[in-house]
């Protein structure tokens, strides 16, 4: 029992910190817009426990819509040679930096801050996804090339790390050829 109500304990405690996660003070939509490439990957949700050593290196097209929302468009090749593709269109907050949207896939509420941003390098997102009485949180290293240094790598494993991620979940993806464009 002891154990089970530290577990609880540690959990709350993580979900707390995430809601503290706040954006980026002075987020630029359009500064954001164009390909990114997926090199980190951060999450305790059991799906990703079984399937983290399969995964590769993706693109990501964010597009800025008229209102102020964004559509993001993954693409990620699989070994097959076919596309694994995920389209959401995540709609603006009143905090800049801060998006939500319902996965059409997954179903899942999501809730998605852009944490660090330098427009021509990288970006550090943060999403609290919550279906049904589940919260997991994700977080995502992005770069406009396919290369990161070394610094960035860590800063982004020092935040998982901070936001509850266990060691074992943080992973660097391994590069990968890009699927055709859609």
């Amino acid at each position: 029992m002891a154990l089970l109500l530290t577990l609880l304990g540690a959990v709350l405690c993580s979900l707390v910190v995430s809601s503290e996660v706040i954006p980026q003070a002075d987020f630029n939509l359009q500064g954001v817009a164009g390909k990114w490439y997926l090199i980190g990957f951060a999450t305790n949700a059991q799906w990703f426990v079984s399937r983290r050593d399969s995964m590769k290196m993706g693109t990501t097209m964010l597009t800025p819509t008229a209102d102020g929302d964004m559509d993001i468009s993954y693409a990620s090749l699989n070994p097959d040679g076919s596309c694994w593709r995920l389209n959401n269109l995540a709609t603006k907050t009143d905090m800049p930096g801060k998006f939500t949207y319902t996965s059409q896939r997954w179903g899942s509420l999501n809730d998605m801050r852009f944490v660090e941003v330098k427009n021509d390098e990288y970006a550090l997102t943060h999403t609290i996804k919550s279906k049904e009485s589940e919260l997991t949180v994700v977080n995502k290293l992005y770069g406009r090339g396919a290369d990161l240094g070394a610094d960035l790598l860590e800063k982004f494993r020092q935040f998982s790390l901070e936001s509850g991620v266990l060691p074992e979940n943080i992973v660097f993806l391994p590069k990968n050829a890009e699927c055709p464009a859609a």
